[in-house]
């Protein structure tokens, strides 16, 4: 639920929203008093996400769950106490979407960690887990590295720079 993965929830009116019961507990507990922990969140969209809750609107998960044919969300922790990874069968096979849990390639591959996390352990073992789920390590998608958008092709030349293919092999 940091700000920059959560923010626009609301351009969104019809859709369902998959948390983990970790997360909210996170975000609506103790740690929130740490502005270590609070500044990626937006108190607006946390109190925009429990509205949801009261309108039946968020599905909450305990690990990993199936959510459609294909699609499964998988707990991870580490960076956040809620974090979860999703994981969507293509093409290409498995690929897993690691979000936060490995905002880099250079993280996973060195065993290394962004700076802002909740818990080492949980991080450094989810490295293994992201493993397990994706069909290989090249089908693992870091959540926030450049790279990704030169590593696949956009869909069209239109959205080129801004949105990949992710059901295709890398170009690189």
């Amino acid at each position: 639920m940091h700000n920059d993965h959560v923010g626009t929830f609301f351009d969104f009116p019809n859709a369902t929203f998959h948390l983990q019961d970790e997360e909210m507990q996170f975000v609506t507990g103790r740690h929130m008093r740490d502005a270590v922990f609070s500044r990626p969140y937006e108190v607006d969209h946390v109190v925009g996400l429990v509205r949801l809750v009261f309108g039946d609107r968020v599905d909450f998960h305990r690990g990993d769950a199936e959510i459609a044919p294909g699609v499964s969300v998988h707990h991870i922790g580490g960076h956040t106490m809620g974090l979860q990874a999703v994981r969507v069968q293509t093409r290409r096979g498995w690929v897993v979407l690691a979000s936060d849990a490995s905002h880099y390639y250079e993280h996973m591959e060195s065993g290394r960690c962004f700076p802002l996390v909740f818990d080492v352990g949980e991080l450094l073992e989810g490295y293994a887990t992201l493993q397990r789920l994706a069909a290989s390590p090249g089908h693992i998608i870091p959540g926030h590295d450049p790279l990704v958008l030169k590593r696949y092709p956009p869909p069209s030349p239109a959205l080129a720079g801004i949105a990949v293919r992710l059901d295709v092999d890398p170009v690189e």
